[in-house]
């Protein structure tokens, strides 16, 4: 007679897995947004985590011998170990959005909106350009390869039900929305300089030949500028960009490996 006890036995710590992995899906670049259908997150985790699943040494694997309603804190705890790892991942990626956005204004392109399939909402045009050309630094750099190897890592560092909620790494967090902010400015700062440029010497000409209708030109003016220094400094904010998102998957190894020390 067929028995499924055996096959019951590993329910509850193959959901636990499923669960760290999980967290990824709802927080990293790219297979955190919108743009993933649901259906194919849900067959990418049931696969991670069945090729996961067979690497993970026992100890790892059992759970504390408690309830449902005692498990909730344990499903919650596991969830903030992957969501972690794909927050601080995405976080350069949006510094570059917020680069777009601050140049997009400046510009005048703050009406050029467009869906972003990525967060579900509209946003400038030149931010989600700018959050592509992150995104693909990412890929070329095996970015998801890196947050993957990241979590498998963890259940070597925090078996289940290890890890608690003061281990989150507030510090590594704070430190990296802070240089995610940094970047942004750091990448609009050319544009900015040059519109505000731009707008003085709009300024001079007003006073000096008020016949000229400067607002009329100067928005176009504002606009060609702005894109071609986008498109003279593509490669600079490209490499900018990698240098970012190579040193936050450096903390996030790191930061595995001190896990459980």
């Amino acid at each position: 007679m067929l028995s499924f006890e055996a096959i019951f036995e590993h329910a509850v710590p193959y959901m636990l897995v499923l669960t760290r992995l999980g967290g990824i899906f709802l927080a990293a670049p790219g297979i955190g947004g919108a743009i993933v259908p649901m259906r194919i997150k849900a067959l990418l985790l049931v696969m991670f985590t069945a090729a996961i699943y067979p690497t993970i040494s026992v100890s790892s694997l059992t759970p504390p011998d408690t309830s449902l309603i005692m498990l909730m804190p344990i499903v919650a705890t596991e969830l903030l170990i992957g969501m972690t790892i794909g927050l601080v991942a995405m976080l350069p990626l949006m510094g570059m959005q917020l680069a777009g956005m601050i140049a997009g204004y400046q510009m005048g392109l703050a009406m050029a909106r467009a869906f972003d399939p990525n967060s579900g909402t509209d946003s400038v045009v030149i931010g989600q350009l700018l959050f592509y050309l992150g995104f693909g630094a990412f890929l070329t750099m095996g970015g998801l390869d890196h947050l993957f190897l990241a979590v498998a890592h963890t259940f070597e560092r925090v078996p289940i039900g290890g890890f608690w909620f003061d281990q989150t790494p507030l510090d590594m967090v704070i430190g990296t929305l802070s240089a995610s902010f940094e970047l942004g400015l750091r990448v609009a700062a050319p544009i900015v300089t040059v519109i505000l440029l731009i707008m003085v010497a709009m300024g001079f000409i007003m006073k000096t030949m008020p016949q000229i209708n400067v607002l009329t030109i100067g928005f176009a003016i504002k606009i060609v500028v702005g894109l071609m220094i986008m498109a003279f400094s593509i490669t600079v904010l490209e490499r900018v960009a990698a240098d970012e998102i190579a040193r936050v998957l450096a903390l996030l190894q790191d930061w595995t490996l001190s896990l459980g020390s």
